[in-house]
């Protein structure tokens, strides 16, 4: 059974970073891409960030230059660092591990303040 467990979300001013953390499990992920995306109340799940298998990054607009999306292949383990944060950076993020299907982390809650 595929398992995503997600750490590292909290609470941080404004211009202040945090780094995310997705370990998966329950099978070898090293061919599929994984990412995170953000959700606030109300809108739809958007993508933030993604690394294919060959560590090839793709960001959304908002978020380049300021993130950093890496991946440990031997950890099955997904990286978000996030520098220079806004408050419309505030959202739930989700992992994401997309091989042959999606599988979803339960989220993590990061609050920028301003």
């Amino acid at each position: 059974q595929v398992q995503l467990v997600e750490s590292g979300g909290g609470l941080v001013q404004a211009g202040g970073s945090l780094r995310l953390s997705c370990a998966a499990s329950g099978r070898t992920f090293t061919n599929a891409v994984m990412g995170w995306y953000r959700q606030t109340p109300g809108e739809e799940r958007e993508l933030v960030a993604r690394i294919t298998s060959l560590r090839t990054p793709d960001y959304t607009d908002s978020v380049k230059g300021r993130f950093t999306i890496s991946r440990d292949n031997a950890k099955n383990t997904v990286y978000l660092q996030m520098n220079s944060l806004k408050p419309e950076d505030t959202a739930v993020y989700y992992c994401n591990v997309r091989i042959s299907k999606n599988y979803w982390g339960q989220g993590t809650q990061v609050t920028v303040s301003s």
